[in-house]
């Protein structure tokens, strides 16, 4: 009898238009509003903002004129070493001796600056054009230190001028110490070969390293100096290592490539 009522009641009014209708929930509306504000938010964000990101590649500081390797302008045998390791000489100063059949020939520096490396030992036949020392050119010890970032060819066009560069030098903690800053001061036009920064590096070891993915670019990082710190340079932390930094010591440095445009991904 009850079926029977509500079939009757509904052929009264099968549309029902007498009835409210409700056609979202009050939770509904939220959903839906939060909904349109984060789509919004997301379409402002890809016309209007950008996404940083960087590039890391393998490092060396020295100073600013970077090294030489010097050669033995003669054949023979080496008598004796006149200059030590780690010793500053001015241009033109005898660094070995090499007994020849002309008589002993004096092997000089060409340009001022400081042993980092001697290859030659008292006794030894050497040839000409043999490699018997590298030479870090400076010229006072209050030279400041650079960073030489080799970076991948591909990335150079990204790296904005004095773009932000953050240091993780080899013989420094991480963990306790941080990392070291600096900015760019200025990026090569061209790749270099492995005999360009042997050269410049005064080691040929480093060359064959840093190029056996390809040629890299060149990108001379100045350090922000701090009065603060004992090396004389900012650290991410307060006070950095406590000891000085050498030049030809190791690092990796990360550099902010510009910043790009999220359309730019969006669009095919």
């Amino acid at each position: 009898m009850q079926f029977r009522q509500q079939a009757l009641a509904k052929l009264q009014s099968p549309e029902e238009l007498d009835l409210p209708v409700r056609f979202a929930r009050p939770q509904g509306w939220l959903v839906l509003a939060v909904t349109v504000v984060v789509m919004a938010a997301a379409c402002v964000w890809a016309v209007t903002g950008s996404v940083a990101s960087t590039v890391s590649a393998p490092a060396i500081l020295t100073h600013g004129q970077g090294s030489y390797i010097l050669q033995s302008p003669v054949a023979g045998q080496v008598t004796e070493v006149v200059a030590e390791q780690g010793q500053r000489l001015p241009a033109d100063a005898p660094v070995l001796k090499v007994r020849t059949a002309d008589g002993v020939t004096v092997v000089r520096t060409v340009a001022a600056g400081r042993i980092t490396g001697l290859a030659a030992t008292i006794g030894q036949i050497i040839q000409t054009g043999a490699n018997v020392a590298s030479v870090e050119k400076i010229a006072r010890t209050s030279d400041p230190l650079y960073a030489t970032v080799y970076v991948p060819a591909e990335n150079a066009a990204s790296i904005p001028a004095d773009a932000a560069v953050d240091l993780t030098v080899q013989s420094v903690p991480t963990q306790e110490y941080g990392v070291l800053h600096g900015r760019v001061k200025t990026v090569d036009r061209s790749a270099q070969s492995a005999q360009q920064i042997s050269a410049f590096l005064g080691d040929s070891q480093l060359g064959e390293q840093f190029t056996k993915d390809g040629r890299p670019v060149a990108v001379l990082v100045k350090l922000d100096k701090s009065s603060g710190t004992k090396s004389g340079y900012e650290w991410s932390s307060a006070d950095g290592p406590p000891f000085a930094l050498t030049s030809m010591t190791s690092a990796t440095g990360s550099i902010r490539l510009a910043d790009q445009h999220p359309v730019d991904w969006l669009l095919p």
